[in-house]
């Protein structure tokens, strides 16, 4: 988990950084703050199950297993990116590792997460379905609409809140009567449960209680990750809105640091075990940024692939099949 966690951060740290430079002309959605509750999930995870992720899915797409160098090549928009360049890192997808897909569009996954288990269980499959999102995406319609059927029907699910506290530049009591949004689910007959997303080992623990529910017919669960978003909403956000105490309570609790100082206090690993992983992963993060950045765009021809369900429908538009 550690592993994961240095890397989720390295990565989101060195992408943001290449934002703000000029270096990378994209959009890009930090994960600073989420790295202790996707480490947790990808541990979490089994091979057979599934997820469904948002437009800030870095964190998630690592954590299923995704190819680092061809995630950074596909936030670059490059021919040997997860989608040929073509998704960008709004829309990062690996269905090679159950990395279903990511949305841009805040809690359209949760409906998708709903139909691939509803396949699972005509499949007769026992695995399990994830959806990741923000607590924003808990105040959109189809959000209690995918609720309500995973909960009638018993449906393999897990609803993964990320909750970081702001709906894009709004704090949650702002647009949440309760900021409770565990006790929604309740509503719905499913578990519903509310862990400390900073602390890895207990999400953990609570994440793989609810992936065997979910796997052995059990129902979907609702788990409420808490945690604080500590960037901006994107890679060059202002940041100045947020309360300066709340970010230094936060970043007194960054997940990367405060577990590396667990794990190394508690005996489980030495000094020189965690500096070797911090090497490895800044090797890795280096090797990841050469190889995109070393990539072609995507051949014009192809611009119009994967558009069309059906080639011939571009005949009499001039366009080159």
């Amino acid at each position: 988990m550690y592993r994961l966690m240095a890397l989720i951060t390295a990565t989101s740290d060195r992408a943001a950084g290449e934002v703000k430079s000029g270096a990378l002309a994209s959009a890009f959605y930090p994960v600073r703050g989420l790295e202790g509750v996707c480490a947790a999930l990808g541990v979490a995870l089994q091979p057979d199950d599934q997820l469904v992720s948002t437009y800030r899915s870095l964190g998630d797409a690592l954590a299923k297993g995704a190819n680092l160098r061809r995630v950074i090549a596909e936030i670059y928009g490059r021919s040997d990116g997860l989608c040929g360049g073509k998704g960008g890192p709004m829309h990062l997808q690996d269905t090679s590792v159950g990395f279903m897909t990511s949305t841009g569009v805040v809690g359209s996954g949760i409906p998708i997460a709903v139909g691939l288990g509803i396949a699972a269980q005509l499949d007769g499959a026992a695995r399990a379905v994830v959806a990741t999102f923000g607590d924003g995406a808990t105040s959109i319609g189809a959000f209690h609409e995918a609720m309500n059927i995973a909960g009638l029907w018993k449906v393999p699910v897990v609803f993964l809140c990320q909750n970081n506290q702001w709906g894009e530049h709004t704090p949650i009591a702002e647009y949440a009567a309760s900021t409770d949004l565990a006790d929604r689910a309740r509503a719905y007959a499913m578990s519903s449960v509310r862990v400390d997303g900073f602390d890895p080992v207990a999400t953990l623990g609570v994440l793989r209680e609810a992936l065997e529910r979910a796997r052995s017919g059990g129902g979907p669960t609702f788990v409420e990750a808490l945690t604080y978003r500590l960037t901006g909403h994107s890679g060059s956000s202002d940041y100045s809105y947020v309360p300066a105490d709340e970010l230094a309570a936060a970043m007194a609790r960054d997940p990367v640091p405060t577990f590396r100082r667990s794990v190394l206090t508690s005996g489980q690993m030495s000094e020189a075990e965690l500096a070797a992983i911090d090497a490895e992963v800044a090797a890795a993060v280096d090797d990841a940024f050469a190889f995109a950045t070393a990539s072609p765009p995507p051949p014009s021809e192809t611009r119009y692939r994967d558009v069309f369900a059906d080639p011939s429908a571009l005949t009499g538009a001039g366009v080159p099949a």
